[in-house]
Protein backbone atom coordinates (compact mmCIF):
# COMPACT_ATOMS: atom_id res chain seq x y z
CA UNK A 1 0.00 0.00 0.00
CA UNK A 2 1.05 3.40 -0.32
CA UNK A 3 2.17 5.27 2.49
CA UNK A 4 -1.18 8.05 1.73
CA UNK A 5 -3.58 5.44 1.03
CA UNK A 6 -4.23 7.29 -2.49
CA UNK A 7 -3.97 6.65 -5.61
CA UNK A 8 -0.98 7.01 -7.47
CA UNK A 9 -0.55 7.48 -11.31
CA UNK A 10 3.23 6.34 -13.02
CA UNK A 11 3.63 7.15 -16.97
CA UNK A 12 5.74 4.66 -18.73
CA UNK A 13 6.79 6.01 -22.14
CA UNK A 14 6.90 4.32 -25.09
CA UNK A 15 10.47 3.11 -25.73
CA UNK A 16 10.44 3.88 -30.17
CA UNK A 17 8.57 2.69 -32.83
CA UNK A 18 6.38 0.14 -32.12
CA UNK A 19 5.67 0.64 -28.44
CA UNK A 20 3.23 2.22 -26.37
CA UNK A 21 2.46 4.50 -23.94
CA UNK A 22 1.60 2.95 -20.44
CA UNK A 23 0.17 4.81 -17.86
CA UNK A 24 -0.29 2.64 -14.58
CA UNK A 25 -3.00 4.22 -11.74
CA UNK A 26 -3.16 2.44 -8.76
CA UNK A 27 -6.26 1.44 -6.32
CA UNK A 28 -5.69 1.57 -3.10
CA UNK A 29 -8.18 -0.58 -1.79
CA UNK A 30 -7.43 -3.70 -3.79
CA UNK A 31 -3.49 -3.04 -4.40
CA UNK A 32 -4.88 -3.31 -8.23
CA UNK A 33 -2.73 -1.37 -10.66
CA UNK A 34 -5.17 -0.09 -13.94
CA UNK A 35 -3.58 0.14 -17.13
CA UNK A 36 -3.94 2.35 -19.93
CA UNK A 37 -2.18 1.07 -23.10
CA UNK A 38 -1.78 3.85 -26.13
CA UNK A 39 -0.41 3.81 -29.38
CA UNK A 40 1.28 7.29 -29.57
CA UNK A 41 1.37 7.41 -33.41
CA UNK A 42 -2.84 7.49 -33.37
CA UNK A 43 -3.54 8.58 -29.43
CA UNK A 44 -5.98 5.40 -29.42
CA UNK A 45 -5.46 3.91 -26.40
CA UNK A 46 -6.91 -0.12 -24.80
CA UNK A 47 -7.96 0.16 -20.51
CA UNK A 48 -6.80 -2.89 -19.21
CA UNK A 49 -8.08 -4.35 -15.58
CA UNK A 50 -10.22 -1.16 -14.84
CA UNK A 51 -11.39 -0.78 -11.07
CA UNK A 52 -15.55 -0.25 -10.05
CA UNK A 53 -15.24 0.29 -6.49
CA UNK A 54 -17.28 -2.08 -4.05
CA UNK A 55 -17.05 -1.39 -0.25
CA UNK A 56 -17.61 -4.89 1.02
CA UNK A 57 -18.62 -3.73 5.06
CA UNK A 58 -21.76 -1.82 3.40
CA UNK A 59 -22.38 -3.32 -0.21
CA UNK A 60 -22.01 -0.30 -1.96
CA UNK A 61 -20.44 0.12 -5.76
CA UNK A 62 -18.68 3.64 -6.75
CA UNK A 63 -16.92 4.75 -9.95
CA UNK A 64 -14.06 7.34 -8.26
CA UNK A 65 -10.95 4.33 -9.86
CA UNK A 66 -13.12 4.65 -13.25
CA UNK A 67 -13.52 8.23 -13.20
CA UNK A 68 -9.77 8.94 -12.76
CA UNK A 69 -9.01 6.75 -15.28
CA UNK A 70 -10.98 8.02 -17.91
CA UNK A 71 -10.11 11.44 -16.89
CA UNK A 72 -6.34 10.81 -17.66
CA UNK A 73 -7.35 9.74 -21.21
CA UNK A 74 -9.44 13.13 -21.66
CA UNK A 75 -5.93 14.62 -20.19
CA UNK A 76 -4.10 13.09 -22.67
CA UNK A 77 -5.75 13.05 -25.83
CA UNK A 78 -6.68 9.60 -25.84
CA UNK A 79 -9.52 8.07 -27.69
CA UNK A 80 -10.41 4.54 -26.24
CA UNK A 81 -10.44 1.95 -28.51
CA UNK A 82 -10.57 -1.70 -26.15
CA UNK A 83 -12.41 -2.12 -22.87
CA UNK A 84 -9.68 -4.82 -21.69
CA UNK A 85 -9.64 -7.84 -18.96
CA UNK A 86 -6.99 -9.89 -18.15
CA UNK A 87 -9.39 -12.69 -16.58
CA UNK A 88 -12.19 -12.42 -14.08
CA UNK A 89 -10.71 -10.68 -11.06
CA UNK A 90 -11.28 -12.05 -7.44
CA UNK A 91 -10.71 -9.21 -5.79
CA UNK A 92 -12.23 -6.25 -7.61
CA UNK A 93 -15.59 -5.93 -9.88
CA UNK A 94 -14.21 -4.63 -12.90
CA UNK A 95 -15.52 -1.54 -14.63
CA UNK A 96 -16.08 -3.11 -18.17
CA UNK A 97 -19.93 -2.79 -18.54
CA UNK A 98 -19.78 0.64 -17.24
CA UNK A 99 -16.79 1.70 -19.48
CA UNK A 100 -18.65 -0.18 -22.63
CA UNK A 101 -21.56 1.85 -21.95
CA UNK A 102 -19.43 5.41 -21.51
CA UNK A 103 -17.28 5.08 -23.84
CA UNK A 104 -18.74 2.92 -26.91
CA UNK A 105 -15.53 0.73 -26.75
CA UNK A 106 -16.13 -2.98 -26.75
CA UNK A 107 -14.84 -5.16 -24.03
CA UNK A 108 -12.67 -8.44 -24.51
CA UNK A 109 -11.71 -11.23 -22.22
CA UNK A 110 -10.14 -14.46 -22.82
CA UNK A 111 -12.35 -17.09 -24.32
CA UNK A 112 -11.69 -19.66 -21.58
CA UNK A 113 -13.99 -17.59 -19.49
CA UNK A 114 -16.41 -19.91 -20.52
CA UNK A 115 -14.70 -22.64 -18.56
CA UNK A 116 -14.52 -20.53 -15.88
CA UNK A 117 -18.49 -19.21 -16.36
CA UNK A 118 -19.45 -22.92 -15.78
CA UNK A 119 -17.10 -23.86 -12.57
CA UNK A 120 -18.50 -21.02 -10.75
CA UNK A 121 -21.96 -21.59 -11.79
CA UNK A 122 -22.09 -24.55 -10.07
CA UNK A 123 -20.24 -22.68 -6.72
CA UNK A 124 -23.21 -20.46 -6.44
CA UNK A 125 -25.79 -23.08 -8.02
CA UNK A 126 -26.95 -20.24 -10.50
CA UNK A 127 -27.31 -22.36 -14.08
CA UNK A 128 -27.39 -20.76 -16.79
CA UNK A 129 -26.25 -17.17 -14.90
CA UNK A 130 -23.10 -16.55 -16.96
CA UNK A 131 -23.01 -16.18 -20.43
CA UNK A 132 -19.45 -14.23 -22.05
CA UNK A 133 -20.63 -14.70 -25.25
CA UNK A 134 -23.71 -12.39 -23.86
CA UNK A 135 -21.63 -10.23 -21.77
CA UNK A 136 -18.43 -10.00 -24.13
CA UNK A 137 -18.19 -8.54 -27.17
CA UNK A 138 -14.61 -10.56 -27.90
CA UNK A 139 -13.53 -13.35 -26.16
CA UNK A 140 -10.07 -13.70 -27.21
CA UNK A 141 -8.16 -16.91 -28.11
CA UNK A 142 -4.25 -17.74 -27.49
CA UNK A 143 -1.87 -16.39 -30.14
CA UNK A 144 -5.02 -13.91 -31.68
CA UNK A 145 -4.29 -10.58 -32.34
CA UNK A 146 -5.89 -6.82 -32.59
CA UNK A 147 -4.51 -3.25 -32.76
CA UNK A 148 -4.83 -0.98 -30.39
CA UNK A 149 -4.07 2.06 -32.79
CA UNK A 150 -1.65 0.97 -35.06
CA UNK A 151 0.50 -1.47 -32.69
CA UNK A 152 -0.32 -5.13 -32.98
CA UNK A 153 -1.11 -6.88 -29.78
CA UNK A 154 -0.78 -10.63 -29.15
CA UNK A 155 -3.05 -12.46 -26.81
CA UNK A 156 -0.97 -15.18 -24.37
CA UNK A 157 -2.85 -17.80 -22.61
CA UNK A 158 -1.56 -17.34 -18.85
CA UNK A 159 -3.32 -19.81 -16.68
CA UNK A 160 -2.49 -20.89 -13.14
CA UNK A 161 -4.02 -18.32 -11.71
CA UNK A 162 -7.38 -19.30 -12.98
CA UNK A 163 -8.46 -21.07 -16.00
CA UNK A 164 -8.53 -18.68 -18.32
CA UNK A 165 -6.22 -15.69 -17.69
CA UNK A 166 -4.32 -13.76 -20.40
CA UNK A 167 -1.20 -11.88 -20.84
CA UNK A 168 -1.48 -8.69 -23.72
CA UNK A 169 1.95 -8.33 -25.48
CA UNK A 170 1.59 -4.71 -26.97
CA UNK A 171 5.08 -3.64 -28.74
CA UNK A 172 7.38 -3.94 -25.60
CA UNK A 173 4.84 -4.14 -23.36
CA UNK A 174 3.07 -7.44 -21.68
CA UNK A 175 0.40 -6.99 -19.23
CA UNK A 176 0.66 -10.19 -17.23
CA UNK A 177 -1.81 -9.67 -14.40
CA UNK A 178 -1.63 -11.86 -11.31
CA UNK A 179 1.04 -14.54 -12.72
CA UNK A 180 4.13 -12.39 -11.19
CA UNK A 181 4.35 -9.63 -8.80
CA UNK A 182 7.02 -7.00 -8.30
CA UNK A 183 10.35 -8.77 -8.08
CA UNK A 184 10.59 -8.65 -4.55
CA UNK A 185 7.04 -9.75 -3.77
CA UNK A 186 7.17 -12.98 -5.90
CA UNK A 187 4.58 -14.84 -7.61
CA UNK A 188 0.59 -15.00 -7.46
CA UNK A 189 -1.66 -17.12 -6.06
CA UNK A 190 -2.78 -19.96 -7.54
CA UNK A 191 -5.42 -21.36 -4.82
CA UNK A 192 -8.76 -20.52 -6.53
CA UNK A 193 -11.07 -22.88 -7.50
CA UNK A 194 -9.71 -23.87 -11.14
CA UNK A 195 -6.09 -22.35 -10.12
CA UNK A 196 -2.85 -24.52 -10.68
CA UNK A 197 0.37 -23.87 -9.74
CA UNK A 198 2.30 -25.96 -12.02
CA UNK A 199 0.17 -24.67 -14.99
CA UNK A 200 1.15 -20.67 -13.08
CA UNK A 201 5.01 -21.69 -13.49
CA UNK A 202 4.99 -22.68 -17.65
CA UNK A 203 2.79 -19.44 -17.91
CA UNK A 204 5.44 -17.32 -15.69
CA UNK A 205 8.32 -19.30 -17.53
CA UNK A 206 6.72 -17.94 -21.17
CA UNK A 207 6.62 -14.50 -19.90
CA UNK A 208 10.13 -14.46 -18.66
CA UNK A 209 11.15 -16.34 -22.27
CA UNK A 210 10.20 -13.06 -23.99
CA UNK A 211 13.02 -10.52 -24.88
CA UNK A 212 15.00 -9.21 -21.70
CA UNK A 213 13.54 -5.04 -22.21
CA UNK A 214 10.14 -6.38 -22.60
CA UNK A 215 8.54 -4.26 -19.71
CA UNK A 216 6.23 -6.49 -17.60
CA UNK A 217 3.39 -4.67 -15.83
CA UNK A 218 1.77 -6.46 -12.79
CA UNK A 219 -1.69 -6.55 -11.65
CA UNK A 220 -1.07 -6.20 -8.14
CA UNK A 221 1.21 -5.05 -5.37
CA UNK A 222 0.73 -4.98 -2.01
CA UNK A 223 3.95 -3.53 -0.76
CA UNK A 224 6.36 -5.86 1.51
CA UNK A 225 8.10 -5.12 4.67
CA UNK A 226 10.50 -3.31 3.42
CA UNK A 227 8.45 -1.20 0.61
CA UNK A 228 5.50 1.04 1.20
CA UNK A 229 5.39 2.95 -2.08
CA UNK A 230 3.55 0.69 -4.83
CA UNK A 231 5.64 -0.51 -7.72
CA UNK A 232 4.32 -2.13 -10.60
CA UNK A 233 6.82 -1.77 -13.76
CA UNK A 234 10.01 -4.04 -14.07
CA UNK A 235 11.45 -5.85 -17.50
CA UNK A 236 12.10 -9.70 -18.17
CA UNK A 237 15.80 -9.54 -17.43
CA UNK A 238 15.14 -7.45 -13.89
CA UNK A 239 12.47 -10.42 -12.81
CA UNK A 240 15.18 -12.82 -14.10
CA UNK A 241 17.18 -11.39 -11.94
CA UNK A 242 16.07 -10.92 -8.33
CA UNK A 243 12.21 -11.96 -8.73
CA UNK A 244 12.39 -13.15 -5.45
CA UNK A 245 10.45 -16.82 -6.29
CA UNK A 246 11.08 -17.26 -9.86
CA UNK A 247 14.89 -15.74 -10.62
CA UNK A 248 17.04 -17.94 -13.36
CA UNK A 249 18.29 -21.02 -11.43
CA UNK A 250 14.93 -21.51 -9.92
CA UNK A 251 13.28 -25.12 -9.89
CA UNK A 252 10.10 -25.72 -11.36
CA UNK A 253 9.23 -28.51 -8.44
CA UNK A 254 10.58 -26.12 -5.65
CA UNK A 255 8.48 -23.77 -7.00
CA UNK A 256 5.68 -25.46 -6.97
CA UNK A 257 6.28 -26.97 -3.40
CA UNK A 258 6.54 -23.06 -1.69
CA UNK A 259 3.90 -21.30 -3.73
CA UNK A 260 1.48 -24.32 -2.55
CA UNK A 261 2.60 -24.44 1.05
CA UNK A 262 2.39 -20.45 0.74
CA UNK A 263 -1.38 -20.24 -0.65
CA UNK A 264 -2.51 -22.82 1.87
CA UNK A 265 -1.80 -20.01 4.51
CA UNK A 266 -3.76 -17.33 2.62
CA UNK A 267 -7.33 -16.28 3.53
CA UNK A 268 -10.20 -15.69 0.71
CA UNK A 269 -10.01 -12.03 -1.02
CA UNK A 270 -12.75 -10.41 1.00
CA UNK A 271 -14.28 -9.35 -2.44
CA UNK A 272 -14.11 -12.98 -4.00
CA UNK A 273 -17.44 -14.07 -3.41
CA UNK A 274 -19.24 -10.78 -4.37
CA UNK A 275 -16.74 -10.15 -7.07
CA UNK A 276 -17.15 -13.31 -9.42
CA UNK A 277 -20.65 -13.18 -10.14
CA UNK A 278 -20.80 -9.28 -10.87
CA UNK A 279 -17.29 -10.45 -13.55
CA UNK A 280 -18.29 -13.16 -14.83
CA UNK A 281 -21.51 -11.23 -15.97
CA UNK A 282 -18.95 -8.67 -17.66
CA UNK A 283 -18.96 -6.62 -15.30
CA UNK A 284 -22.99 -6.00 -14.33
CA UNK A 285 -24.64 -7.39 -11.35
CA UNK A 286 -27.66 -9.48 -11.39
CA UNK A 287 -30.89 -8.52 -13.10
CA UNK A 288 -33.04 -6.07 -10.41
CA UNK A 289 -35.30 -8.36 -8.59
CA UNK A 290 -38.80 -6.62 -8.30
CA UNK A 291 -38.51 -4.20 -5.63
CA UNK A 292 -36.10 -2.64 -8.01
CA UNK A 293 -32.83 -3.75 -6.32
CA UNK A 294 -29.74 -6.06 -7.10
CA UNK A 295 -28.97 -9.00 -4.53
CA UNK A 296 -25.88 -11.11 -4.60
CA UNK A 297 -25.91 -15.09 -4.08
CA UNK A 298 -23.63 -16.26 -1.60
CA UNK A 299 -22.55 -20.12 -0.74
CA UNK A 300 -22.41 -20.86 2.44
CA UNK A 301 -19.26 -23.17 4.14
CA UNK A 302 -17.83 -23.65 0.96
CA UNK A 303 -14.97 -22.74 1.53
Amino acid sequence: MSKSGEPVVRFSPSTGPGNPDVWGIYEPDTGSIQYICADPATRKAALIDVVWNFDPKHYRTSTESMEQVLELTRENGLTIEWVLDTHPHADHFMASALLRERTGAPAAIGDKVRDIAKLWEEIYHLPGAFDPERDFDRLLAEGETFRIGSLETRVMLSPGHTLGSITFICGDAAFVHDTLMYPDAGTSRTDFPGGNAGMLWDSIQAILALPPETRLFVGHDYGTRDRDEPMWEATVAEHRATNIHVRDGTQREEWIERRTRRDRSLALPDRILAALQVNLRGGRLPEAEADGRHYLKLPVNRF
